[in-house]
């Protein structure tokens, strides 16, 4: 399971919902023109126009900026990845009744992080009651070679989250164990069921400079990579708009 970022944002959820009306407006629209030539295909629907050239041009921008994350991002991933090993199996009941907990694995040198602070970036780890990682920003959770992304937590947390992370120094790394109450409760499934406790490596970096600005085309190459896997240009797309 992939729970990317945490909870979705506004702005995240318009446009899946946006694919989401676009794929069933094809579906119809191909289905008409079956019954209209009489039970005969009328050829590519419009969710199938984009070229496998552009596809490709796509996948290959994302990879492309990929590896420049990767590469920006190494000495991260060498200090981030030595806790990997702090993932291991927890108390669900004693969790889900503790609220929030913490434990610094490592203390930061920057500034440290407010109340309803969301101006930092962040890498994470997270898993389940029974180890299982349900997202990171890792390449491959249980054997890492890179960081392959990171959280902007302007686009939404879990409210554990944000109280854990009070007090924390930028460059610093924490551990957070999160109860139901202040994850998803009864109203999502995660870790194979419902008021699930969580847990969380988390390091906090800084908001700005080239890091940012380097998050953000990833995010953007990903967003378009994305879309073309579902038959839409997204260039075409926001130019037509």
């Amino acid at each position: 399971m992939n729970e990317k970022d945490l909870k979705t944002s506004p702005k995240q959820r318009f446009f899946i919902i946006l694919i989401a009306v676009l794929m069933l407006g094809s579906m119809i629209a191909g289905y008409a023109l079956i019954v209209i030539n009489g039970g005969k295909s009328g050829g590519s629907t419009s969710t199938e126009q984009i070229s496998e050239a552009k596809l490709m041009e796509y996948e290959v921008a994302y990879d492309k900026k990929e590896a420049e994350f990767a590469e920006a991002t190494k000495d991260d991933f060498a200090v981030f990845s030595q806790y990997r090993s702090e993932v291991k199996a927890f108390n669900e009941a004693a969790a889900n009744g503790g609220g929030i907990q913490t434990r610094d694995l490592l203390d930061g040198s920057g500034r440290e992080l407010e109340a309803g602070d969301e101006d930092y970036l962040a890498y994470y780890i997270g898993w389940c009651p029974d180890e299982t990682v349900f997202d990171s920003v890792y390449d491959d959770a249980a054997n890492p070679t890179k960081l392959v992304r990171i959280l902007d937590p302007g686009m939404g947390l879990i409210e554990g989250w944000n109280l854990a992370v009070e007090g924390m120094k930028i460059g610093g790394v924490r551990e957070m164990t999160i109860s139901s109450e202040l994850a998803y409760g009864d109203s999502r499934e995660i870790c194979g069921g419902l008021n699930k406790p969580l847990k969380f490596i988390v390091m906090a970096k800084e908001k700005d400079g080239s890091l940012k600005t380097l998050a953000d085309e990833l995010d953007l190459a990903s967003t378009k990579l994305q879309y073309a896997q579902y038959g839409i240009d997204y260039d075409t797309m926001m130019v037509s708009e």
